[in-house]
């Protein structure tokens, strides 16, 4: 007698999804991830790919920090140099300021002057990873350029005023640069300006009053040089301590998707278990119907 065709073609339904359920939880338990697809469970896969999301805007603004960072590591350094040399520079022109001079003292001073301000013009056109630090948004050309020509020799400012900032995973905006012009000057003001007056004086032999006003001029400029580096300080901490809250964001929200989309391995052995006595019960009442008639209807 052939088996009733619909209790084969229900028996043969039955078979096949406990096979695709042995199969699923075999997957599963091996590999400790339950939701491989929307299908799985539609709610943890879109929550697993909100969390992807924000994972990688996170992770970005960790990569981007750590570059601006260097770059800034690189010009705090670079001021530090600044501030050594303008140091000396106040030490020389405080000596000259001395009238009893005589010219192999002034001609020294003077050599050593134009040293230190060819020093610091090559500091103030410092560029990193083949861009200027100090050019504002024109970081491709030499930001200062020196005209020796004229007395006193003038330094001029090429770059731009641009203020560039970075904005961390929550939001926050952060200054990642320090025009040059803000910081040396151009032209008949700052750094430059200061120290090619004391040596055009010192050259010209002027009083003592003046070489005075120049020192003061010099010293006005350090300050200047202060005050900025301890705005890129302070920007430089900020963001240190934006990259460092991000990367434990990172690692909580990474922990958070993974215990999202994680199985529970007792729980699906478990199952397995279950629902592998349920296929082999089912092949059983596949032998008692008669394996021709089942096999023919399929």
């Amino acid at each position: 007698m052939r088996a009733d065709p619909t209790y084969i073609n229900s028996l043969a339904s039955a078979l096949d999804l406990a096979s695709g359920r042995v199969n699923s939880l075999t997957s599963e338990l091996s590999s400790g991830v339950r939701i491989n697809s929307l299908s799985d469970d539609p709610t943890g896969a879109a929550q697993s790919s909100l969390l992807s999301s924000t994972i990688a805007q996170v992770d970005s603004f960790v990569q981007a920090a750590s570059t601006q960072t260097s770059r800034m590591q690189v010009a705090d350094s670079t001021l530090g140099e600044v501030v050594s040399q303008l140091t000396s520079a106040i030490s020389v022109s405080v000596q000259a300021t001395n009238g009893t001079l005589n010219s192999s003292n002034v001609s020294s001073m003077m050599q050593q002057l134009t040293g230190i301000r060819d020093q610091l013009l090559s500091l103030a056109n410092t560029s990193y990873q083949g861009q200027y630090l100090f050019g504002g948004s024109q970081g491709s050309a030499a930001p200062f350029t020196l005209d020796a020509s004229t007395t006193p020799a003038t330094v001029t400012y090429n770059g731009d005023t641009s203020v560039q900032s970075i904005s961390t995973s929550t939001g926050q905006m952060i200054q990642t640069n320090l025009p040059g012009s803000t910081i040396f000057g151009s032209g008949s003001t700052g750094v430059f300006a200061a120290l090619n007056q004391m040596i055009a004086d010192l050259g010209s032999g002027a009083s003592s009053s003046t070489l005075s006003a120049d020192s003061s001029a010099l010293s006005t400029s350090l300050n200047q040089v202060t005050t900025q580096r301890s705005v890129l300080d302070s920007s430089l901490n900020r963001l240190e301590s934006a990259s460092t809250y991000a990367q434990t964001q990172s690692a909580q929200l990474t922990a958070q998707q993974s215990n999202l989309i994680a199985s529970d391995p007792a729980k699906i052995a478990t199952q397995l278990s279950s629902t592998e006595t349920q296929y082999q019960a089912l092949l059983s009442v596949v032998s008692s119907v008669g394996k021709n008639d089942l096999f023919e209807y399929l």
